[in-house]
């Protein structure tokens, strides 16, 4: 069962949750009692989203959003709200007329899902799906932790 922690009971619309047969294999993720899916795109489907016992209609692998359109990488510039992060793009902009570059930023809001784990710096992939709210377009599809390598090398001494 989910963690109910609001006023509404939460579950997801896929799932038979008052079955009359019970067994060892009824644990959330196991024996199908959790509806989770592959996106797609070469995305793998966290742990926590096949084997946790969030309730998230709004997360691409255990709810119901489509990613389609852009994938966009940047850095989570703030993770303050409640499932909704901003990540921040830099990028140069080619001025003509002086034949040089300036630096712009733009943030984006993307929905957060409980799956990850998300603090100020990392790095995020986000994927386009229909609208979620007002401002969030972009759902979080895999993190990249701020401190892992793969970026700019440490200095190394001699």
């Amino acid at each position: 069962m989910a963690e109910q922690t609001e006023k509404a009971f939460l579950k997801q619309p896929k799932v038979f949750i008052c079955s009359k047969k019970t067994g060892k294999g009824k644990r959330p993720g196991k024996g199908g009692n959790r509806f989770w899916k592959s996106i797609g795109l070469n995305f793998k489907t966290p742990k926590e989203a096949i084997n946790g016992t969030y309730i998230d209609k709004k997360c691409p692998f255990a709810g119901n959003v489509s990613i389609r359109g852009r994938i966009i990488t940047g850095y989570c510039h703030s993770a303050k709200m409640v499932r909704t992060i901003i990540v921040r793009r830099d990028y140069l902009h080619f001025v003509k007329k002086y034949q040089r570059y300036e630096k712009r930023h733009s943030n984006i809001p993307a929905h957060l899902s409980p799956c990850f784990r998300v603090k100020e710096g990392d790095h995020v992939v986000i994927g386009q799906c229909r609208p979620l709210s007002k401002t969030v377009r972009f759902n979080v599809l895999k993190v990249v932790p701020a401190g892992s390598s793969g970026g700019k090398k440490a200095f190394a001494g001699m």
